[in-house]
């Protein structure tokens, strides 16, 4: 159907113990990208990542500053040390890992340089550090943060939720406590012929959009 990769996100999908044999089988059909925020590997679940360390999985880890203290008023008390700490114990194993780095400042801006010498220094490679603008949608757009973006502005991920199925991984936000729906293609999941249709159908008839200058992609 011209499908190109998979992602898995959450909520923190490793609170499923069964999951990395789950990714393994389905990176034997496409490669498998899983967003994580990286705290849970320590102990059993840091051993129980080894399958992870498979050519076409990569795990995405948030990381937004160099200083603990302004990355954790985002992501939660203790996420800055905690990533740290895991991502060197995930590539020593042979995981590919990538971090992705939130501003709501410019791509180049000079002040990201420390953060990008901190993930080099975790042996992250440069192409895996992904710089990205918030998107005005969810709780960005409550509080007037970050850059406008059409549907057609953002990648065409179909994107599977209890909610239905989006046009986007940016889609199934809420704003003032109710969900986003203009990005909704279908309530019907399952098959999953029916939401991958549903898209395809709406790519044939959108318009480009702005996405690559946008530094959404």
């Amino acid at each position: 159907m011209g499908f190109t990769g998979l992602g898995v996100i959450g909520g923190e999908p490793f609170l499923l113990p069964w999951l990395p044999e789950t990714i393994v089988a389905m990176a034997d059909h496409l490669p498998v990208i899983v967003l994580t925020n990286g705290t849970l590997f320590s102990g059993v679940r840091i051993e129980r990542a080894a399958p992870l360390a498979h050519p076409d999985i990569a795990l995405q880890i948030s990381l937004d500053s160099h200083l603990a203290d302004v990355n954790d008023m985002a992501r939660g008390p203790e996420n800055f040390a905690k990533v740290v700490e895991a991502v060197p114990r995930l590539i020593e194993r042979g995981v590919r890992v990538r971090i992705a780095t939130t501003t709501a400042g410019a791509l180049d801006d000079p002040s990201l340089d420390p953060l990008r010498s901190l993930v080099e220094s975790l042996g992250v490679a440069a192409h895996d550090h992904l710089v990205r603008p918030i998107v005005r949608r969810g709780r960005a757009d409550e509080r007037g943060l970050g850059i406008a973006a059409r549907a057609r502005d953002i990648p065409s991920e179909l994107t599977i939720t209890a909610d239905g199925a989006f046009w986007g991984s940016f889609g199934p936000t809420v704003r003032a406590g109710r969900l986003d729906t203009d990005l909704l293609l279908t309530r019907t999941v399952l098959p999953l012929s029916v939401p991958a249709d549903a898209l395809l159908g709406a790519l044939g008839v959108m318009p480009d959009g702005h996405d690559a200058n946008l530094g959404i992609r």
